[in-house]
């Protein structure tokens, strides 16, 4: 059997079908609304399908606190990072507890979530940012979006709209958890190995989805599909990437590729724990942990994220971390291998960053093929020469 949602219940999407969609949108014209931000859609589209299953909407300041101090909420439910909404001190003194507003997509204006408002409340930003992602330093990605939201959180249950036109974009690619559960039992997989990834796949990556395989029925693929930070690549160049290298290096009975909506939060291990939690809530029994997960520049240790499964209580979480050390390229034993397993110097591996590889791609310069397969970097050229408008090499 496949690993049971996170709280041991069944999956709790809260997007709406059918009569009661069509009767909940015809209420939005009468509502006061909320535009929210990137990554708050990304976080309502995630409890639309269920994804963080079983909240029912945006924190309390209690369950805040206690994720912020003890990655807990009130219930005492494992949870490692705040799930909030936030809004300006005007448009929140608008508001009273008992009032139901609508949620609006910050791009498109479209209404994504109706809410109840039960609470508001103010935080302290600095102190979450300290908790969530170990700094206060602005020039921190996750930092800045904290630093940047309004000053008063809204708590409360809310009913999903949306998919937020995800699966127009991205077609089967984008998948519900109820979607991969099924695809998991239909092929009789009970051990699934989730990758996370931002960044297209290159040698290393191959090699922990492989790895994986070898002790799991498969490997579910999973990309972010929603913001980046600048100069990352867009999610559709990125999936056609890795479909490039599943359909050439992986047999095909053992990868599965998906996506799932929501924005990076850079958050290094509390990051790591919650891709495990939401991953059990697709179907999958453990999480590849590999090198620096989910982190940004010089913040984490590069082994923090494993490091961090290890400090939370046994029960926590059902998937589990699949922990593999650095891998690379070693001319010497002319191979993928890891510091586990590889005997010799750095004189002797090639391990290149997604920061030098983005800077080889956008200069020109050759890659090396230890380094990426031939199929991945035509994909990448063709979107770079797109960029600067020359043809691709």
């Amino acid at each position: 059997m496949l690993v049971r949602p996170h709280g041991g219940t069944e999956l709790r999407p809260l997007l709406l079908q059918g009569a009661a969609l069509e009767q909940e949108l015809k209420r939005i014209p009468g509502l006061p609304k909320v535009r929210v931000s990137s990554r708050e859609r990304g976080d309502i589209l995630m409890l639309g399908i269920g994804g963080f299953t079983p909240l029912s909407g945006f924190m309390t300041h209690a369950d805040w606190q206690g994720v912020c101090d003890g990655m807990r909420l009130t219930s005492g439910l494992f949870w490692p990072i705040p799930i909030t909404l936030s809004t300006d001190t005007d448009t929140a003194a608008s508001f009273r507890t008992g009032q139901e507003i609508a949620l609006i997509d910050p791009d498109s204006g479209a209404a994504l979530a109706t809410m109840l408002v039960t609470e508001k409340y103010s935080i302290n930003r600095a102190h979450e940012c300290a908790a969530v992602f170990r700094t206060t330093d602005p020039a921190h990605p996750g930092v800045k979006m904290v630093m940047e939201q309004g000053e008063v959180n809204l708590a409360g249950p809310i009913k999903v709209l949306s998919q937020g036109g995800f699966p127009e974009k991205y077609g089967d690619l984008y998948m519900t958890p109820e979607q991969t559960r099924q695809l998991f039992t239909s092929y009789g997989w009970t051990r699934i190995a989730a990758f996370q990834t931002r960044n297209p796949m290159h040698r290393s990556h191959e090699y922990l989805a492989k790895v994986a395989i070898e002790v799991c029925d498969g490997v579910l693929v999973h990309s972010l599909l929603g913001a980046l930070k600048p100069g990352d690549i867009p999610a559709e160049v990125r999936t056609r990437a890795i479909g490039a290298l599943a359909k050439n290096y992986f047999v095909p009975s053992t990868v599965v590729q998906a996506g799932y909506p929501l924005d990076m939060r850079y958050a290094g291990p509390r990051e790591a724990l919650l891709h495990a939690l939401f991953r059990q809530n697709y179907g999958c029994s453990h999480l590849i942990v590999g090198r620096d997960h989910a982190g940004v520049g010089s913040y984490y240790g590069p082994f923090d994220a494993h490091r961090i499964f290890d400090e939370i209580p046994k029960d926590a979480l059902e998937t589990q971390a699949l922990k593999i050390d650095v891998s690379f390229w070693c001319y010497r034993c002319g191979g993928m291998a890891s510091g586990r397993t590889c005997p010799h110097g750095d004189a002797d591996r090639l391990q290149v960053s997604g920061t030098q590889l983005r800077k080889w791609l956008s200069e020109g310069h050759d890659v090396p093929p230890e380094f990426s397969r031939p199929e991945v970097l035509d994909v990448l050229r063709t979107y770079y020469a797109s960029q600067s408008g020359t043809a691709p090499r």
